[in-house]
């Protein structure tokens, strides 16, 4: 690997960035202020919107980042993890950064690590992945000059390198579920806690009111760093009506009043961070310049990659990893309307609760053709694993597949026009679907 002073082409940073382990101990978080800094003062530039939660974050950012823009707002959005290129965590005004601007800003931090501050030479600091890239969205944003940054945290909330901004306009919590345990605590209580550590004083937080114990913990920490939640009830949602393509429903808003909203997906999910993001556009100090208009317009127009995404007719790709996500996909495929045969596509990574993930997907008898497929990643689940997980539960066929390209190749082809392809498992899978679309972008499965 180049030395990080010899770095010239994009290709030998991304090299770089993904040489340096990504789940080593944290950094201390005042040597993380103390760089960001030395950076220069760039949260003072901009109005940060900051995001944490287990499922949902990346809609909720593309949702926030489509309404600002239909304000006329310029935007900033850092988001993780990426599906086929890095670049795509940098996003200007909905568009991932190019190349040079790529090299550009990971030089900017290289030049700050060659100069920096005494106490942080002391302990030969040096940024961990996530660190690095969050370094440079920071100067990005501060070159192109963004209204807003929306800014995804990777891990957790409380200990995330994000969080060493202070000065946010609004903090949203998504749904919170069992995920990362490992780091974040056994019990949702934990978890919802490590995530509210972003909250600060004076800062108004956003998030979803469905879950007792969660709430509890997320008022209770908003009431220790003294600031005010606006949390969102089902209650205020109403008339949901599912088409082929959209999903058209109401939405009582404090600021807006009762407005109505489309989500250009069948991803009943999206409703509930569609809601999130605009009670967290009506706590922005520039929530007066943002129309009904421009709200409506956002939601209909946003798109997010992986979520359900209809990547062919009637194949879809969904980037369920977790049990809360699994149990959201499954809602949606339950009232998906297929009048012919379901078939479901999956696999998944070690560290995730495949065996709970797996039942739930057998004993909701949703899929009358099951196919697992091998990720090319030193994390995936062994094929022979993954199928010995399913006869647990299941005594139909499971059709196995080495390679990802083979295994649409073979379903895709086989499908009838009524019938419903769905892809899903986890994010490496959706890159490798994603990648595998680019690389043949001209071609028909």
């Amino acid at each position: 690997m180049s030395t990080i002073d010899t770095i010239n082409t994009y290709a030998a940073a991304e090299e770089y960035i993904l040489g340096i382990p990504k789940f080593t101990r944290k950094n201390n978080m005042e040597h993380t202020r103390t760089f960001l800094k030395h950076l220069g003062n760039l949260q003072e530039e901009v109005k940060t919107i900051h995001v944490a939660g287990t499922n949902g974050k990346g809609s909720v950012c593309a949702y926030l980042r489509s309404i600002l823009q239909e304000a006329g707002f310029t935007t900033g959005m850092f988001i993780s993890p990426h599906l086929v290129s890095m670049r795509e965590r940098f996003q200007i005004n909905g568009e991932m950064v190019s190349e040079d601007a790529f090299l550009w800003a990971f030089k900017k931090v290289a030049d700050k690590l060659a100069d920096m501050p005494e106490n942080l030479r002391e302990i030969a600091y040096h940024p961990t992945f996530f660190e690095y890239l969050f370094f440079m969205a920071m100067v990005l944003f501060d070159r192109y000059r963004v209204d807003y940054v929306i800014m995804e945290t990777g891990l957790g909330g409380r200990l995330d390198a994000t969080n060493s901004i202070d000065q946010k306009e609004v903090c949203i919590i998504t749904s919170i579920g069992y995920d990362h345990m490992e780091y974040l605590g056994e019990t949702l209580s934990d978890i919802a806690a490590e995530k509210a550590g972003i909250f600060r004083k004076n800062v108004p937080v956003v998030y979803f009111d469905k879950n007792k114990e969660v709430t509890e913990t997320l008022e209770k920490c908003a009431k220790q760093v003294e600031t005010k939640t606006f949390p969102v009830s089902f209650q205020a949602i109403k008339e949901i009506n599912t088409a082929h393509k959209t999903i058209d429903f109401s939405f009582q808003s404090n600021y807006y009043g009762y407005i109505r909203l489309r989500v250009s997906t069948i991803a009943l999910y999206q409703i509930e961070n569609a809601v999130l993001a605009v009670n967290a556009i009506a706590q922005i100090a520039d929530r007066e310049k943002v129309t009904v208009k421009n709200l409506q317009e956002g939601i209909r127009k946003a798109h997010w990659e992986g979520r359900m995404e209809e990547i062919m007719p009637s194949v879809y790709l969904d980037g369920a990893h977790n049990t809360d996500g699994i149990q959201a996909f499954l809602r949606t495929v339950e009232k998906d309307g297929c009048t012919g045969r379901r078939r479901l596509l999956f696999s998944m990574v070690k560290e995730k609760q495949y065996q709970t993930v797996i039942a739930m997907l057998v004993q909701a008898g949703l899929f009358d053709e099951i196919g697992i497929v091998a990720l090319q990643d030193a994390r995936a689940l062994p094929l022979q694993e993954l199928e010995d997980t399913f006869r647990q539960y299941t005594e139909a066929a499971i059709q196995k597949y080495d390679r990802i390209e083979n295994a649409l190749q073979d379903i895709i082809s086989g499908r009838h026009v009524e019938d419903r392809v769905y892809v899903v498992g986890s994010l490496y899978l959706v890159g490798e679907v994603k990648a595998l679309l680019r690389r043949h972008s001209h071609d028909k499965f």
